[in-house]
């Protein structure tokens, strides 16, 4: 298990390698990361029958979120930014983790060519944030039985 802002630093990091590649590419926000953070842990727990990282996944307004990436970027929508050798050491770390590399990369492609309202929409009809009360926590083991019904094969 490793902190939330190694996966969301592995995504800013692929997603600049993106926008320096592709010019349909758009800025990672933070919206989009915190649904991609979802489907993260959802995979983790139902693939591997481990959480990814420990923060709690929250149902919001806008579909699943975690707190601390709120607060970190707070006021911000785009959260590409500046790559610092902090970040990549964060991308490579989850690289070189077998397990959470498949789970990553199997997220990203899946779901990383979706806007963050596409994302928004797919979760607001997913049991785990429809049975959540606003502002609690999504229980991991809610997230568990959605995604082993819903992941068939990840890897």
């Amino acid at each position: 298990m490793k902190e939330v802002m190694k996966f969301v630093n592995w995504f800013r990091v692929h997603n600049n390698a993106d926008l320096k590649q592709f010019d349909f590419a758009e800025p990672l926000t933070q919206m989009k990361v915190m649904k991609l953070l979802y489907y993260v842990q959802g995979v983790s727990l139902a693939v591997d029958n481990e959480k990814a990282f420990p923060e709690k996944i929250v149902a919001w307004k806008y579909g699943p979120a975690v707190e601390e990436v709120h607060k970190k970027y707070i006021g911000q929508r785009n959260i590409t930014g500046t790559i610092s050798q902090e970040d990549l050491d964060d991308y490579h770390e989850i690289e070189h983790d077998p397990k959470l590399r498949i789970v990553v990369n199997a997220v990203q492609s899946s779901f990383g060519d979706k806007s963050a309202i596409e994302l928004m929409h797919q979760t607001h009809h997913e049991t785990p944030w429809k049975e959540t009360p606003q502002s609690n926590e999504i229980l991991p083991q809610l997230m568990k039985e959605f995604f082993l019904k819903e992941v068939v094969e990840v890897k």
